[in-house]
Order: C-alpha cells, then sequence, then structure tokens
C-alpha cells in the first residue's frame, strides 16, 4: 500500500507511466494497475525509479490481459529490457499477484 502523498510526490513518474502507456495503446484497467503498483515500490533512489516504473507498466498490462513485449514496454519508458526483467515478477509478487511461470 501507498500513502495518498505518494501519488503527490510522484506526479512526475505517474505521467511517465501514462505517456507510455498511451504509445503502447494500454487501457485504462492496464495504467491503474502500473501506477498502483509503481507507487507501492517506489525507491528511494531517483535513478530506480525509471526502472521500477517501467516494471510496473509491465506488470500492470500483464494483468489487465494487455500484454506487451518487455523490449516494447523498455523502449516506451527509455530503459533497458533487463530491467524490467529483473524487476516485474517481485513486483507482482509484493503486490498479491502470482507470476506466470511461462
Amino acid at each position: 500500500m501507498y500513502r495518498a502523498r505518494d501519488r503527490v510526490d510522484n506526479e512526475e513518474w505517474l505521467t511517465r507511466i501514462e505517456e507510455a502507456a498511451d504509445r503502447l495503446e494500454l487501457g485504462s484497467e492496464a495504467r491503474s494497475y502500473a501506477g498502483d503498483m509503481f507507487l507501492s515500490e517506489v525507491p528511494e533512489e531517483d535513478r530506480s525509479k525509471r526502472a521500477v516504473a517501467a516494471a510496473s507498466l509491465y506488470a500492470g498490462a500483464l494483468i489487465a490481459g494487455e500484454e506487451r513485449s518487455q523490449s516494447r514496454v523498455a523502449d516506451a519508458m527509455d530503459v533497458t529490457r533487463l530491467s524490467i526483467q529483473q524487476r516485474w515478477k517481485e513486483i507482482l509478487e509484493t503486490n498479491g499477484f502470482r507470476p506466470p511461470t511461462w
């Protein structure tokens, strides 16, 4: 869970998630999941926020049934695919979801 203040403090990152979701043509459910997961996982260090935002967007799209490739999400969020690959399962688990086992 996150505090209401977290949304205000991280508005820039939520906007970046929204902009990337626009480029990926994701619906409102995926965006909502992504924002909530990002806010529940916000790292202290600014340099890690972009990767967590990207992994949250990838995970949000999965949950909403709008899967996009890690490469496409990485391009939309300007991170490496590895940044997403290393974080998305943990973000899902922390938020009460079971990651797929493909």
